[in-house]
C-alpha cells in the first residue's frame, strides 16, 4: 500500500525489516542500544558486531530520541537506533514521546542525507503500546514531517505481521492528503 505525500512516498508492506534495501532502516531500540529482543535483537544479529560496536560509543539514547550507526552486514547503509515509550495506560506522555521517535529518526536521516527510510511499528511489542493507538501517531507524525521537508523521497513501514499491517492501513486511509 503506498500514497503519495508531496514529493515523497509513504508505504507500508508486511515482511522483515533486517531485509530492506533502503539507505536506512530504524530500530526500536532499548536506552542502552546495547541489542535486545524483537526488532532490536533481529537487527543486531542480521548486522553483526559492527552495530553493538558502534552504539557502545554512543553512550546511550532518551526515550523519543534517535541515534545512528553504520548497518553492518545489512543492506541499508544506516540503522537508525530510536528508544520508544514503554505503554503505561497512556497518562505518561507516550503518545509524545512516540511521535518524538518517529520525528527524530527522520530529522537524523534528513542530517546524514538519508532519502529512503523504513520504520518498524515502534513500541508495539514487548514495550505494551496498543497497536491501534501508535498507527495514527506515526503515520500523522511521518506525514508532516514528509510534507516539510522533500529530501526523504520515500518511508517505508515494515510491519510484522498481518493484524499490525491491517492496523496501519486503517491509519493510513484515515489520513487526508
Amino acid at each position: 500500500m503506498k500514497k503519495k505525500i508531496a514529493d515523497s512516498f509513504l508505504e507500508l508492506v508486511q515482511g522483515d525489516i533486517t531485509q530492506q534495501d533502503t539507505d536506512a532502516i530504524v530500530n526500536a531500540a532499548n536506552t542502552s542500544l546495547l541489542g535486545g529482543g524483537g526488532v532490536d535483537g533481529a537487527i543486531h544479529r542480521a548486522g553483526g558486531p559492527q552495530i553493538l560496536e558502534e552504539c557502545r560509543n554512543l553512550g546511550g539514547c532518551k526515550t523519543g530520541d534517535a541515534k545512528i550507526t553504520t548497518a553492518g552486514n545489512m543492506k541499508a547503509q544506516f540503522v537508525i537506533h530510536t528508544v520508544g515509550p514503554v505503554y503505561h495506560g497512556g497518562t505518561a506522555n507516550e503518545a509524545a514521546l512516540l511521535a518524538s521517535c518517529y520525528r527524530r529518526s527522520l530529522e537524523i536521516a534528513v542530517e546524514n542525507h538519508v532519502k529512503t527510510v523504513a520504520f518498524p511499528s515502534i513500541s508495539t511489542g514487548v514495550y505494551g503500546y496498543p497497536v491501534n493507538e501508535a498507527a495514527p501517531i506515526a503515520l500523522r507524525t511521518v506525514h508532516s514531517f514528509l510534507l516539510e521537508n522533500s529530501l526523504i523521497t520515500l518511508v517505508r513501514f515494515v510491519l510484522f505481521d498481518q493484524r499490525t499491517f491491517q492496523a496501519y492501513a486503517d491509519a493510513l486511509n484515515a489520513i487526508d492528503g
